[in-house]
């Protein structure tokens, strides 16, 4: 897909910060209408698009990291669903090991390691009874295999379609690894039936607000953040990545350690999506590393409009929309309409839906300025 980036600084006028503002504030109101208004009251929201608008801002989340890597620096991943699944498998060890006894079998093992005949917890599960120990879990598991695995492949100067290729054969691999019993990660029923979250009932309507804040509140400091690197002049670097890697090496640039590092960060980014996700959903199978989801996280950041970082977000929230109504109501033609929507964009509009505003706009500023002359 070829794609002519929009310029940057138009993306965050004032009227485009106004518009974040206003989302913002009305997203946050969703929870408290649930909790200060009674079912039947005209101003209550349900607790399940609660649920569902915190799900949708957390694949927001992992499509801002998604953007940072293949919008600004022209790395395409077909990967970045694993980091998803491992932010979220961090996280989901801490909720298991807050079930305790109160499993089916009620042992202080998790009723998936109960029915294995498992006698004690395997090594790698050590510590995991502590919040803050599984939290640190969140960032360094995701980052340190992405720093790894980024190592050797750009040192290798991988590029192109075949990074791609093996980004879609790592999550595969570990999609079989964690489908695997003998694993300790439950295998294909994955980690669900949670009961609390820091001595809280995690199905609580006061819980699930306070999740789906903080939701909010790590979407919209990535959102600065992320706006603020693509500005300075790291972010010019990347781009220079992005556009011609052989001219920046030309010019004394080593563009290993600035693949490197917006590689970690994204896949870090995605980590903590997924580990917001698991206590909100409920639930965190192998499924979630399959090369589709990592495929559909591509889908969401080009019909939002690569290279914009808005549009990534506005993507995620537009394509789970979809996917949420169709299936409900067509459930065997969302992956056609899925396609569809993907050739679309890929033909008519690739830039995207930012990117088609953006030209709208630039269309109708133009032809003011020619009726002033």
């Amino acid at each position: 897909m070829t794609t002519s980036y929009p310029i940057k600084q138009g993306l965050f006028t004032r009227p485009v910060w106004l518009a974040i503002a206003a989302c913002s504030v009305l997203a946050a109101l969703l929870p408290i209408f649930n909790l200060a208004f009674a079912e039947g009251h005209a101003f209550h929201v349900s607790a399940y698009t609660v649920a569902l608008v915190g799900k949708f801002m957390c694949y927001a989340l992992a499509a801002l990291a998604l953007d940072l890597v293949w919008g600004y620096t022209g790395i395409l991943s077909l990967g970045h669903g694993v980091f998803f699944a491992l932010g979220a498998y961090a996280h989901g060890m801490y909720l298991m090991r807050a079930i305790g006894d109160q499993g089916q079998y009620r042992s202080s093992l998790p009723d998936f390691m109960v029915f294995l005949d498992w006698k004690t917890y395997p090594w790698y599960w050590a510590f995991t009874e502590h919040f803050w120990y599984c939290m640190a879990l969140v960032v360094l598991v995701p980052g340190v295999l992405a720093f790894v695995f980024g190592y050797f492949a750009f040192r290798s100067r991988i590029k192109g379609v075949y990074f791609s290729i093996i980004t879609q054969a790592m999550t595969y691999a570990f999609m079989l690894l964690f489908f695997r019993n003998d694993t300790g990660f439950g295998g294909n029923n994955g980690f669900t039936d949670f009961k609390t979250i820091l001595g809280h009932d995690i199905t609580a309507p006061a819980t699930r607000a306070v999740l789906f804040l903080l939701t909010l509140a790590f979407l919209l400091v990535a959102l600065i953040g992320a706006r603020a690197i693509v500005r300075s002049k790291l972010g010019q670097v990347l781009q220079g990545v992005r556009d011609s890697e052989a001219r920046l090496m030309f010019l004394g640039y080593n563009p290993l350690w600035f693949k490197l590092f917006v590689w970690t960060l994204s896949a870090v980014l995605c980590g903590i999506a997924g580990a917001l996700y698991v206590p909100q959903v409920g639930i965190i199978n192998p499924s979630e590393m399959s090369p589709a989801n990592s495929i559909e996280m591509v889908v969401w950041v080009a019909v939002g409009g690569r290279g914009t970082l808005l549009g990534p977000i506005v993507g995620a929230f537009t394509v789970n929309g979809l996917k949420s109504w169709f299936t409900a109501a067509l459930p065997e033609l969302w992956l056609f309409a899925l396609g569809l929507l993907f050739i679309g964009v890929t033909l008519f509009m690739q830039q995207g839906m930012l990117g088609v505003l953006n030209k709208l706009k630039r269309k109708k500023v133009a032809a003011v300025a020619e009726e002033a002359a």
